[in-house]
């Protein structure tokens, strides 16, 4: 029963920081790509930042510079530090994951439930 659950979301003021969490449970193999995700109200889901298992990282273009993404493997945890947040920031962000469970032979994509992230003064 693999599953993503993140936290750390709520309200913050323009200029303000939060990090979420998000923590792979059950049983699993190993953890390939991770990746945090936003859906704004009226928009799309969008990719915000990814990282691999060594650590190699992306970011939107919008985030760079403010925005940290990192992972403890040994925690099997992922992490984004989100600073100078915007109102445009606003939106539901999703843990994403590729993940090898026991005893399967290919990795499948996980989603978490998201967190809420409302940025206003």
């Amino acid at each position: 029963q693999v599953q993503l659950v993140e936290s750390g979301g709520g309200l913050v003021q323009p200029g303000g920081s939060l990090r979420l969490s998000c923590a792979a449970s059950g049983s699993i193999f190993s953890i390939n790509v991770m990746g945090w995700y936003r859906q704004a109200p009226g928009k799309e889901r969008e990719l915000v930042a990814s990282i691999t298992g060594g650590g190699s990282t992306n970011y939107a273009d919008s985030v760079k510079g403010r925005f940290t993404i990192s992972r403890d493997n040994a925690k099997s945890t992922m992490y984004l530090q989100m600073n100078s947040l915007k109102p445009e920031d606003t939106a539901v962000y999703y843990c994403n994951a590729d993940i090898i469970p026991e005893h399967r032979y290919y990795a499948m994509n996980y989603w978490g439930k998201g967190t809420l992230v409302t940025v206003s003064s």
